[in-house]
Formats: C-alpha cells, structure tokens, sequence
C-alpha cells in the first residue's frame, strides 16, 4: 500500500516490520481469515534478507546482508505455497594454507573419497578424517532431533536433553565450551579451526568463553534443516521476502510500507498502534499486535525499559568480479574452491589471536573472513551479459570485528579493516584480487562493506547485532513463555530475531507468534 493511502480504522493483528519473520506472520494469520496490517518504515519490505544492484549500472541482483539459507523450515514454505527454491552447495568448504613453503588446503566436499583423501593429503593420516565423521555424525543426529521442536511450543530442558537422547552430545554442545570437544577430537589447528568457525558467524566469543555463547551460535549453525547444510537461496535472498510478500497480501494482508510504528498503547486486551508516515501522524488498533524488530525496538514502543544492546561483530563485503582468481594451490580449480565456504585466516590459533586483539581494541593483524560465490551455484542473480563474460560474484563474511573497534571512525576503520581482510585472501591467489574485480558505470572497483555500526545505521540493529540479542538456547527458561515469542503485554507478541530461538533466516519467531496467536495463547 502507498504512504499516501491510509490503512483502515481496526485489525485483528499489526505487525510492527516487514522482514521476513513479519512476513511469515502475516501470511499465516491472514491465511487463517484473520484481517493483518503489516507497517514498515522503508519503502521496500525484506529487512536484512534483501537483493539489490548495489553497483551503478550493473546488472548483479546480490544478497546484500543475509545471503544463505539454513534454518528456514520446508514446513513454512509449504504451509505458505512460496514460489521459493534453494540449491545445494557441491563443496562444502576449502581452506587455504601453506605448509612447509607449500601452499595446499583442504576442501571438504565432492564425495567421501575426495575428502578422506584431502584430509590426509594435509594431516598425513587417517585420523581427523575419522574425527570429522564422528563429530558432524555425532551433530548431524541432533540436528534431525532439535531442529523439528523450532515451529513446536517450546520444550523444557530437560523435555529437550530427552529429545536428543545422547548424553555425549548435549555435554559437547549444551554444557561444556565448544573448544574442549574441539580440542579432544582434533589436532590439526586447520582442522579445528574449520570447526570452530560455526560458533563464532556474528558472535564475538572465544572457543572457551564461560557463558558457552560460542555454543549457540555453532547449535543453531549445525541444526538447520535438520542436516546443518547451508543453501543458495535461487535468485538471492530478496526472492524469499518477495515471495512471502506476496504469499501475505494474496491472502490478504494489507502491507503499508512508508508507515513507522512509533508507539504501541495496550491494556492486554486491545492496542492502538501510533505510526508516521510523509504526510503525519495516524493511528490504527488490533487486538493483537506482532513486532518484527529488536527487543530494544519494542522497549522504546511500548514505553518498557530497554536491554542492554547485544554487541556486533562482523564484516560484511559483496563483489563482483570479472573472473574467478587463480590459487597458489594450482591442485584446487578455483570454481571448486569459491562454491563452497573459502575460510581465510581461520585457522585455531589464528581465531584465538584475532579475538584477542580484538578484544584488547585493536583490528586483528590477521582478519578471518570466509567466503563464497553465490553465482556459481546460481547465475540467475547476474544479467545475460555478465554471465556471458564469465563475471562472478564474492560474499565474503569476516569475523572478530565488535562494534566498538569502529567507533573512533567507522569510515576510516571500514577501509582500514578492509585492506587488511583483502590482503589476508590474496596470500592465498596467484593474482591480487583487485585485479579480478569488474567495475561500475563510472569505472568504480564493484565492492562495498558494510560494519556492525552500517548494520546499526541502515537496519537499525542495536549494535549492528545480526541477531538482534545474543541466540537463545531452543528451551523454555524463565519468562520465555509457552513460544518464546510473548512479551510483559499480554497481546504484544515479539515476532523478530530476538525471540527465544530466532537468529539467522528461518521465519520461526514469525511462525511462532503467528501460531501463539492462532491457539490464543496471548489472549
């Protein structure tokens, strides 16, 4: 709906924010004959999980913040009929090293005789292969037990450490810091720190940090879908918001973009949203009403005391090049190599360095980041042209880079961090990337960055945290509620990636606050 045309007088559900979890709420409730308004401030829904051309007179359609698929449920996208595909990955990850003056690596992926001979091309035996196979089977089974509980109410506990029934399992991943499993299965520092990574993907945390956050981040990284396997989303990730757009408004829902919820009045019973739009001020009420934003966001609406933002830590870059960069391991074809993760400077020892410089206020010597090109797998996103001349796209991924390292100057540190990140990979490449990189219109190298305090400026993430608030364990703990999704207000429900188990691209909070609704639970 237009900014100038306002919405009706009363709705059974406003949902504050059109990211993709308002937008599974919105398509469900409405699918359910409830009448929903959906108000979001930017002229465009989708929130983080958007495709854009963010380089003039190019014809590149990138992920530009979210950008793989994981945690989205096959259950929403059936419920909701999307006209959504993804693809899988042929090669899992490559990791460049060098070893006595060698450059080699290890790339996980095209079959299991490919990788058991990889892993002991760099260990010189059988032995981490072996581990490997043990630990992801060892994930791989909790994965096909917990990840079906996320559109469930939530479990206890204990209902959940029954659910897992591997007592192993849920001391390494619920109880213990990911690093002592790290440490005992492993003794390559390559292969640990491919491990690691998983635990660390927007999280600031070393491998033995007390409060197990690292944790958190590697259970949700390994659960999804069940196997734990990361996909292209066919045509970006702004192909999921538009097709849950439009699953929401064939169903009915009123979508008002240019229209900001600045306040919510509530008795627990019925609400009057206040919003604003180019022309002033409106009102609008529900009984019910679902905020798709931060629970910072939903404090200052509702008047409640705010918490404490949860920290930010991450780099994100997008590229296009002119053509894939040789590696100094001439062993790997580079399209092999770039389809799956691309891990740089992500070795064990090298992660523990990067945090610790980090965490003493200096940008790591040595960024870790990881890549990989989302066009191998899915030229849809390039126009003709530049599939023709063989152009690819990198979405690379840094890690160890809290907000508070760009609060002297975010610009400065941003080029400085960058430089640095780039120089990292080209450690690596036959060739210096930036003689690869294509250019815009006006003859401008096609690459961007985006810092935690971008993140915070342009999505508003308090803290440029890309998951709102630090992730929830997939339990009840005090004050959770029966979904995870309830707040102090009885029909204010919380449907962003703040909810108890939210985080990453999923739609859950969205489905959970939808079915919170549904079986009036928040009544």
């Amino acid at each position: 709906m237009p900014a100038h045309e306002g919405p009706q007088r009363s709705y059974d559900a406003v949902i504050v924010g059109g990211g993709h979890n308002g937008l599974v709420a919105a398509a469900y409730l409405a699918r359910a004959g409830r009448s929903v308004l959906v108000l979001e401030r930017l002229a465009n829904t989708g929130g983080a999980a958007v495709s854009t051309r963010p380089f003039s007179g190019v014809d590149a359609r990138l992920s530009r913040y979210s950008y793989l698929v994981s945690l989205l449920p096959k259950k929403i996208v059936r419920d909701l009929g999307l006209d959504f595909r993804v693809r899988t990955r042929n090669v899992s990850s490559y990791t460049p090293v060098e070893r006595d003056g060698t450059p080699t690596g290890l790339l996980v992926g095209g079959g299991e005789r490919r990788t058991r001979e990889a892993f002991a091309r760099l260990t010189g035996g059988e032995r981490e292969y072996e581990q490997w196979q043990r630990f992801y089977g060892m994930t791989g089974r909790v994965a096909q037990r917990v990840f079906p509980t996320l559109t469930e109410p939530l479990p206890t506990r204990d209902e959940l450490r029954l659910r897992v029934d591997d007592e192993e399992a849920w001391r390494v991943l619920f109880e213990e810091p990911i690093g002592v499993a790290v440490e005992d299965r492993f003794a390559d520092d390559l292969v640990r720190g491919v491990v690691l990574t998983d635990a660390l993907i927007g999280t600031f945390a070393d491998a033995h940090e007390p409060s197990l956050q690292q944790n958190r981040c590697f259970l949700y990284h390994v659960i999804g879908g069940g196997t734990g396997a990361w996909d292209v989303p066919v045509g970006g990730m702004g192909a999921l918001t538009d097709a849950l757009a439009t699953a929401a408004r064939q169903a009915g829902a009123v979508i008002a973009t240019e229209h900001e919820a600045v306040r919510i009045s509530t008795d627990g019973h019925t609400a009057e949203i206040t919003y604003r739009t180019a022309d002033g001020e409106g009102t609008v009420d529900a009984r019910h009403v679902l905020v798709n934003a931060s629970p910072q966001a939903l404090a200052t609406l509702t008047g409640d005391e705010a918490p404490p933002p949860a920290e930010g830590a991450q780099l994100k870059v997008n590229m296009l090049l002119k053509r894939l960069p040789r590696l100094r391991d001439d062993s790997v074809d580079p399209r092999e190599a770039f389809a799956g993760t691309f891990h740089i400077a992500e070795g064990y020892q090298q992660l523990a360095t990067a945090h610790a410089q980090a965490a003493a206020g200096q940008l790591p010597a040595a960024p870790p980041s990881e890549i990989y090109c989302h066009s191998l797998t899915d030229p849809s996103i390039l126009g003709p042209d530049l599939v023709e001349q063989g152009c690819q796209t990198l979405t690379l991924f840094g890690l160890h880079t809290p907000a508070r390292l760009f609060d002297r100057d975010n610009d400065a540190v941003r080029e400085e961090l960058l430089a640095a990140t780039l120089a990292q990979l080209d450690t690596h490449l036959a060739e210096p990337l930036a003689d690869c990189l294509a250019t815009d219109a006006d003859g401008r190298p096609c690459i961007e960055a985006r810092t935690p305090l971008d993140l915070e400026r342009d999505l508003r993430l308090p803290g440029g945290n890309i998951f709102h608030r630090e992730l929830s364990w997939p339990y009840a703990q005090d004050g959770t509620g029966r979904w995870g999704v309830e707040t102090r207000h009885a029909n204010v429900l919380l449907c962003g990636a703040g909810a108890v188990r939210g985080g990453g691209v999923s739609g859950v909070p969205g489905h959970n606050a939808a079915m919170a609704v549904l079986e009036g639970s928040s009544d």
